[in-house]
């Protein structure tokens, strides 16, 4: 092979390799795309609504509200436009109706009022799920689509269950139902989940506007709760 043979070669080998990382490069950036428009209902939804209930002091069913409101928003924008790519037409109507409504109401309602056996310790956890803040019942859910072997291994307790598990009986707690009637904090198994899982459980956790505490009491767990929107949740800390 003459020396300029091979210079063409290599020429074209670079091009081809530059090709196959701008393609890659490309597909890369499409998917991050897609990932953050799917993300971006339940962010709104999610983020949406705590910060509507602590920061702008709504009560929760009203918050939760706002919150799907603003995911019906999202879903309807990006559905939109992608009907406008496909179609030539928004049918912002027709889409917020049909799809965006029906989406958000059948996953707000799902997340709300079920949580499958294999995601809580015993039934008896599992029974007291629909007693647990919508917020957090909301935040629960939609952590169990992206990792599956989440376990609530506790929601609502009262004095006889501390002295039961031979811990010391508090005054108050977010694990007792509280004056608007729900039950403030829920724990999670932390045993048999690498380090790295329950940090980025905690992590999402934080991001939604909860506090997230590791304890150890009859068994590792993490401590997930939802401040109460008074001065009380401010002066006490959290059970």
């Amino acid at each position: 092979m003459t020396d300029l043979a091979k210079i063409d070669l290599d020429a074209l080998l670079a091009r081809a390799e530059r090709r196959r990382r701008r393609r890659a490069l490309r597909w890369a950036r499409r998917l991050a795309l897609v990932v953050v428009l799917l993300s971006l209902p339940f962010v709104a939804l999610l983020r949406g609504a705590t910060a509507l209930y602590g920061g702008a002091g709504l009560p929760a069913w009203l918050a939760v509200l706002g919150g799907a409101t603003l995911a019906l928003g999202c879903i309807t924008v990006v559905a939109a436009l992608a009907s406008r790519r496909l179609t030539g037409r928004a049918r912002i109507r027709f889409v917020a109706t049909w799809l965006a409504l029906p989406l958000v109401a059948a996953y707000v309602i799902h997340s709300l009022v079920f949580l499958a056996s294999v995601n809580a310790k015993s039934e008896t956890v599992r029974a007291y799920y629909t007693s647990l803040h919508p917020l957090l019942r909301l935040s629960v859910r939609t952590l169990i689509l992206v990792d599956d072997d989440v376990v609530v291994t506790d929601m609502a307790r009262g004095p006889a269950d501390y002295r039961r598990m031979g811990l010391p009986q508090p005054e108050w707690s977010l694990h007792y139902r509280q004056d608007d009637g729900w039950v403030h904090a829920f724990d999670l198994r932390t045993n048999g989940r690498s380090g790295i899982r329950n940090w980025l459980t905690g992590a999402y956790f934080r991001a939604l506007g909860f506090r997230v505490l590791r304890h150890v009491g009859t068994a590792d767990h993490l401590h997930v709760s939802l401040p109460l929107p008074a001065p009380r949740s401010q002066q006490t800390p959290s059970r």
